[in-house]
């Protein structure tokens, strides 16, 4: 699994790029730099090594255009979007099908300064992948939007349903089917993130199955920490290869800077050994005695993030 970015692995990148096209070098450093990066053509400024982003849907805007506004007001960098609810239909129920919605969440978003860091396929963390017959077409569904909106990393969560701890027996059709949609996001120049039950050498050992480096692991810490794994050794098993994008937050009860159980300063110093870069996307980690009050809680741990990983 190849990083865009990095010198490590150049001719399985040139290869990747070649069966990909010319798009593809400009999506997947979106992935990891932020998918403006495609539209600004170089002008835009550097941007920080960590950028830090949030979650549409729990920040109680799921694919709506106050999303931005709200995040704003949060302190984040950009904005992990959902593509809809799932339930039994065919595909996502996705207003980003219109193009002038598209084009509402693009200004929305360049209007408060923020980057579409992401498109995430929450249904599947209640649907199955392994089992739902239009697979296919509902991830299709997701990378042709990205295309249309230049971001470079898509989320799917195998879930409760594609718990590979739990059900060894889907290992075969979850690979196969990713393999399936991963030579298709390969095809259209962007990044399927899975988020799995497995450690992180069970990750390595399934993302070397699969063999594509348009799949890789989008890590969430608080897998790790509640099955009682040493962050920092799993992110240095992944490695900075197989890493396109990171939930940075564990599961509520405290802001994370008051999380006992994870050391923020120490992860930073393990990514910067790793010498990866790209997104931290917040996605829980809430005060349980206030969880809804978005700003109060996102705007916190925001401000805690940027003071580890920018300096700021």
């Amino acid at each position: 699994m190849i990083d865009p970015l990095s010198s490590a692995g150049a001719s399985s990148r040139r290869e990747f790029l070649q069966r990909a096209g010319g798009g593809a070098a400009i999506a997947l450093a979106a992935g990891a730099l932020g998918p403006r990066v495609a539209r600004a053509a170089g002008a835009a400024a550097p941007k920080p090594r960590y950028r830090i982003g949030v979650c549409d849907w729990m920040i109680l805007k799921r694919q709506r255009l106050g999303a931005f506004g709200r995040a704003a007001e949060c302190g984040v960098d950009g904005v992990e979007v959902d593509m809809g609810s799932l339930g039994q239909r065919d595909t996502f129920d996705s207003a980003l099908a219109d193009p002038a919605v598209r084009e509402q969440f693009l200004q929305a978003a360049q209007e408060n300064s923020l980057e579409i860091c992401s498109l995430a396929m929450s249904g599947f963390y209640a649907q199955s992948f392994a089992e739902r017959p239009t697979y296919r077409q509902m991830v299709g569904d997701c990378l042709r939007t990205m295309q249309q909106m230049k971001v470079g990393v898509a989320f799917l969560p195998l879930g409760v349903r594609g718990d590979l701890v739990q059900h060894p027996e889907l290992r075969p059709a979850i690979v196969e089917r990713l393999q399936t949609v991963g030579a298709e996001a390969a095809a259209a120049g962007v990044v399927i993130g899975v988020e799995t039950a497995l450690d992180a050498a069970g990750e390595v050992q399934l993302l070397e199955e699969i063999g594509s480096p348009a799949v890789r692991s989008y890590f969430n810490f608080a897998n790790a920490l509640q099955n009682g794994r040493d962050l920092l050794a799993e992110l240095r098993t992944l490695g900075k290869d197989r890493i396109c994008q990171i939930h940075c937050t564990d599961e509520d009860g405290v802001w994370l800077e008051h999380n006992q159980r994870i050391d923020l300063p120490a992860v930073k110093a393990v990514l910067d050994d790793m010498d990866w870069r790209g997104w931290l996307v917040m996605e829980r980690s809430r005060d349980a005695r206030n969880s809804r009050d978005v700003v109060g809680n996102y705007g916190a741990n925001a401000r805690y993030l940027k003071s580890v990983f920018q300096g700021s």
